[in-house]
């Protein structure tokens, strides 16, 4: 897995998709999000991490099958990190959750103008930051509750406003459902970011106050 903590000065990162289930290194991937984790990362449970050990009930035969393989290839502490992922994660303003707001236990996904809806009303985050899709999606809702969704185009940024009432984020992982095998994540960069940078610069505080206000 790319560290890019210190080549895109990151401050912190977050894994909302599944760390185990379809790789072929399944004590790898753990491993590496431990490191991550103790590093001051944060994870979160996925649908096949629980999995791991509550049973395969209700996945397909491929998805059990693969999970099956999985479960005796992981030693006894790389189960006991799966099982102490947390389901959700607030940060601030800020929602991280591996399946939904509405229903982080039931693996729903957000991948529609509907279920972005149940998310939106199911909290008081700003953000909503989703990783149980396999397709990139953005859904923004609006001052006037109107939601609105759109597919995001590789490397091209996307306005981020603090008044705004969401933008449930969805990034793909494992199941390329879009048909582009690459991975792919979602970086925010918001106006709280921006300020520190003025105040770190020993500009005058008024600045940082101005990009907070929106102004």
């Amino acid at each position: 897995m790319p560290r890019p903590r210190t080549e895109r000065g990151h401050r912190s990162f977050h894994f909302s998709r599944r760390l185990v289930g379809y790789g072929a290194d399944p004590g790898f991937a753990v491993d590496t999000n431990m490191r991550e984790v103790d590093a001051g990362a944060a994870a979160l449970l996925g649908n096949h991490d629980d999995a791991i050990a509550s049973g395969s009930i209700g996945m397909n035969s491929a998805a059990a099958e693969a999970l099956d393989w999985t479960r005796i290839q992981l030693n006894s502490a790389q189960r006991e990190f799966l099982t102490q992922l947390p389901l959700t994660l607030e940060e601030g303003q800020r929602l991280f959750v591996h399946a939904s707001a509405h229903a982080p236990e039931h693996w729903e996904y957000v991948t529609s103008v509907e279920s972005a809806s149940r998310n939106f009303m199911a909290t008081r985050a700003q953000s909503t930051f989703c990783g149980h899709v396999h397709v990139p999606a953005l859904f923004h809702l609006s001052p006037t509750e109107k939601i609105a969704g759109f597919e995001p185009v590789q490397s091209v940024e996307i306005p981020y406003s603090r008044r705004g009432a969401g933008w449930p984020c969805s990034a793909r992982f494992g199941q390329p459902r879009d048909y582009n095998p690459a991975a792919c994540y979602g970086a925010l960069d918001d106006n709280e970011t921006a300020a520190r940078k003025v105040r770190d610069a020993g500009l005058l505080k008024i600045l940082s106050h101005r990009l907070m206000d929106g102004a």
